[in-house]
């Protein structure tokens, strides 16, 4: 009753939600998450269950009880670093997942070694400034790689206010863009996960190729 799916069941799992073509390309590719937070683990628990081949996890914070009510952590975790805590989980829910972790900081000096394997850089941290100098660090030093950012998912306002913009070629941003947790109520879980969940959707349809389809399509009725 507990045995394990072998990796053949669970890929034709997939195939049977997702599509042959679409599964191939995601178990082929590479996701950079960086940040393990409510938006990070969250992302990574969705690309994971999507198929994505390889995750790439980056954190320098370990489990504090205060991250529970919205971080995909367990109670015994708490004082573990994320990158192990959350490479557990994952490996609980998607066994055959390539998994890469940091214990690490990222800064403008590391970033680009951190995370040039990547398909899909995804940015999910908690601070202003380092995800400016993530973005930043991206879009200066390797425009062509894809990268999906959040910004505003904080309080209880409606979740429908949450969206996806495509802010450059190769650059996304998710959430309402507005609230921050400085104004008074501050992060709670079924809006971070639903920004998180405009994230990995995101990354699934840039591997897909699903994306750039739409953004083509866009650009012919001048909508972008």
């Amino acid at each position: 009753m507990n045995t394990i799916p072998s990796r053949q069941q669970l890929f034709d799992a997939l195939v049977e939600r997702q599509g042959l073509e679409n599964v191939k390309k995601l178990q082929a590719a590479t996701v950079a998450v960086c940040g393990l937070g409510g938006l990070g683990s969250n992302i990574a628990i969705s690309l994971a269950r999507a198929g994505v081949g390889k995750l790439i996890l980056i954190d320098f914070d370990t489990v504090d009880i205060s991250n529970l009510h919205r971080q995909q952590y367990k109670a015994f975790q708490v004082g573990m670093p994320k990158p192990d805590a959350l490479s557990s989980n994952l490996q609980e829910i998607a066994p055959y997942v390539q998994l890469e972790t940091h214990f690490v900081r990222m800064t403008e000096e590391n970033t680009l070694s951190l995370t040039q394997n990547a398909d899909v850089v995804c940015e999910a941290f908690d601070k202003a400034d380092a995800k400016a100098m993530l973005v930043n660090t991206i879009l200066e030093q390797n425009p062509n790689q894809f990268l999906v950012s959040g910004s505003g998912m904080a309080g209880f306002k409606d979740a429908n206010s949450i969206q996806t913009r495509r802010v450059l070629k190769n650059f996304y941003i998710c959430g309402d863009g507005v609230s921050d947790v400085n104004d008074g109520i501050g992060l709670i879980a079924p809006r971070v996960m639903a920004c998180a969940a405009h994230e990995a959707l995101t990354v699934v349809r840039l591997i897909c190729g699903l994306e750039a389809l739409q953004g083509n399509k866009d650009s012919e009725n001048g909508k972008r």
